[in-house]
C-alpha cells in the first residue's frame, strides 16, 4: 500500500512542486531584468541613439571600444525586447528607422567583432540614429 502511495501519489505531487518551483524563480529572475531602458519609448530611443553614436565614434585603438561594443550590443537587444512587440510602437516610422541602425549594428559586432566599422556603415548607422531621434521626438 506504501508503495502504491509514493508511486500514484507523492512522486506526482513533488513533480509538481517541483514544476511550480522552476516556474516561479523563471519568472523572477525574467521580472529583475537589470535594463537601462525607462519603458518611455521616446526617451528610451534619445538614449539608445546618444549611446550608440558614441560606441561608432569611438576609435579602434582605443582600450575602451571592446567593453563600449560589448554593452551596445546588450542595450540593442534589450531595446529591441522591449519595443518590437508592442503595436503602438513598432507601426513608427522612428522605430523602423531605429530597428533598421540596430541591425545593421548589431550584425556587424557579430559578424565582424574584430574589424572597424565601415566608413559607410558609420555615416549610415549616424544618418540613422540622427532620423531615429528625431522622429521619436516628433512623434512619428
Amino acid at each position: 500500500m506504501v508503495a502504491f502511495l509514493r508511486r500514484n501519489v507523492v512522486r506526482p505531487l513533488l513533480s509538481l512542486c517541483l514544476a511550480l518551483a522552476l516556474g516561479l524563480s523563471l519568472s523572477l529572475t525574467a521580472c529583475s531584468s537589470a535594463s537601462s531602458l525607462s519603458g518611455n519609448y521616446v526617451d528610451d530611443t534619445v538614449s539608445v541613439a546618444h549611446s550608440l553614436l558614441s560606441t561608432i565614434t569611438i576609435a579602434q585603438d582605443d582600450p575602451s571600444r571592446q567593453e563600449a561594443e560589448t554593452q551596445a550590443s546588450s542595450l540593442i537587444k534589450d531595446y529591441v525586447a522591449r519595443y518590437r512587440p508592442r503595436r503602438d510602437v513598432n507601426g513608427l516610422g522612428s522605430f523602423t528607422t531605429m530597428q533598421t541602425a540596430l541591425n545593421s549594428l548589431a550584425a556587424h559586432y557579430s559578424a565582424y567583432a574584430n574589424r572597424p566599422l565601415p566608413d559607410t556603415l558609420r555615416a549610415r548607422l549616424e544618418k540613422e540614429l540622427k532620423m531615429a531621434e528625431s522622429g521619436a521626438v516628433r512623434g512619428a
